[in-house]
C-alpha cells in the first residue's frame, strides 16, 4: 500500500514499553498492537516523539521495527519514524524500514538548530530520493525546535516529488494555510495527539497520528466525520478533549501519563520508565483517572 490516497485515518504512534531488565519488552509491544487494530485503527506509525526515539539506539528502533511489523502481519499499513541524525543514516534507516514492511516514512530533522531552510531542504530531499516509498517530513518546531516554512514544502515537493506526506504538529489554523500554500500537494496528517482532531480534518487532514491511550474514541470521531456525522463527531471530540489537553502539556508529560494509561487499558501493568523520565505525581493521577473515567478496556 504505497498510493498516496490510501494514506488516510488513525495512524496511533506506539510507546516504547520497557522490561525490568531496561530493555524493550516485546510481549507489551504485540499487546499495543492488537489492541490498536482491534479498537480499529487504519495503520500503525512507530519510531516517534511518544515512541521516546530520543532514548533508543538504532539497534532498539530496527528491533522496534521487526516487532511491530511481525505483529501487524499486514493486517493495516505501517508507517515509521526515521530519527538518525545525518542523510547516510537516514537513508539506510528508510530502506530497513522498507524492508521490513514499512508503506511509507516520515523524516525527523537533523538536531541542528538554526539551520537554514535551504540545508533542510537539501537534506530531506537527498533522503527522499533515495527512498521507495512515500516520504513525509514531520513539521514540529514547538516540540523539536525546528522546521521549515510552507513556501519550503511546495520548494521540497517540487524539487523531489517523492515527499508528498506532512506529519504538521499543529492547531488546525495552521493546518488550512499549509493546505493552502501548498496547493494540496501533500497528504496531511496532523498529531499533538488529536487535540484538534475535527477541525484538522475540515482544514484539509486526511489523519490524524494520536496517541494510543484514546484509540478507540479517535477511530470513532474519525468514522463520524467521514460518514457525514460532523455532530456526533463534535460532541465526542468535545468529550475527550479534557483529557488530550491534560496528556499534551508537554511530550514528557505525555510519557508520563498518557503512556500509563494506555497500559492500563491494555490491561498491562504499570510501565517501567527508561531514565530520565517525568515521574507521576498522586494529583497527576487524580486528574488524569477524572478524565478518562468514562474510557474501558481496550
Amino acid at each position: 500500500m504505497n498510493k498516496l490516497e490510501d494514506i488516510r485515518g488513525i495512524y496511533p504512534m506506539l510507546y516504547a514499553f520497557f522490561d525490568e531488565q531496561g530493555g524493550l519488552d516485546r510481549a507489551a509491544m504485540r499487546r499495543q498492537v492488537d489492541g490498536c487494530i482491534d479498537a480499529g485503527c487504519h495503520g500503525i506509525a512507530i519510531g516517534g516523539l511518544a515512541t521516546e526515539t530520543n532514548k533508543l539506539t538504532t539497534l532498539e528502533r530496527r528491533t522496534l521495527v521487526e516487532w511491530v511489523s511481525e505483529q501487524i502481519a499486514g493486517r493495516v499499513p505501517l508507517s515509521v519514524t526515521i530519527a538518525e541524525n545525518n542523510v547516510a543514516g537516514q537513508i539506510e534507516a528508510v530502506a530497513a524500514a522498507v524492508d521490513l514492511g514499512a508503506a511509507w516514512v516520515v523524516l525527523q530533522p537533523p538536531p541542528v538548530r538554526g539551520v537554514s531552510e535551504a540545508e533542510l531542504i537539501r537534506f530531506y530531499g537527498a533522503v527522499a530520493d533515495a527512498s521507495t516509498v512515500p516520504v513525509g517530513i514531520q513539521n514540529a518546531p514547538e516540540y523539536i525546535g525546528i522546521g521549515v516554512s510552507n513556501a519550503g514544502f511546495a520548494t521540497l515537493h517540487k524539487q523531489h516529488p517523492n515527499v508528498s506526506i506532512i506529519k504538521a504538529e499543529g492547531p488546525a489554523t495552521y493546518i488550512s494555510a499549509l493546505a493552502h500554500d501548498t496547493g494540496g500537494k501533500f497528504r496531511l496528517l496532523n498529531g499533538r495527539n488529536g487535540m484538534e482532531h475535527v477541525d484538522s480534518l475540515r482544514a484539509g487532514c486526511s489523519g490524524i497520528v494520536p496517541g494510543i491511550e484514546g484509540i478507540d474514541v479517535q477511530v470513532a470521531i474519525f468514522e463520524a466525520f467521514q460518514a457525514g456525522e460532523e455532530a456526533d463527531a463534535d460532541r465526542m471530540f468535545a468529550e475527550i478533549l479534557p483529557l488530550l489537553s491534560f496528556l499534551m502539556t508537554s511530550v514528557d508529560h505525555l510519557l508520563c501519563y498518557g503512556k500509563r494509561l494506555a497500559a492500563r487499558r491494555l490491561g498491562l501493568t504499570e510501565p517501567l520508565d527508561r531514565v530520565p523520565a517525568q515521574q507521576p505525581t498522586a494529583f497527576g493521577l487524580e486528574v488524569m483517572a477524572r478524565w478518562s473515567r468514562s474510557l474501558g478496556d481496550l
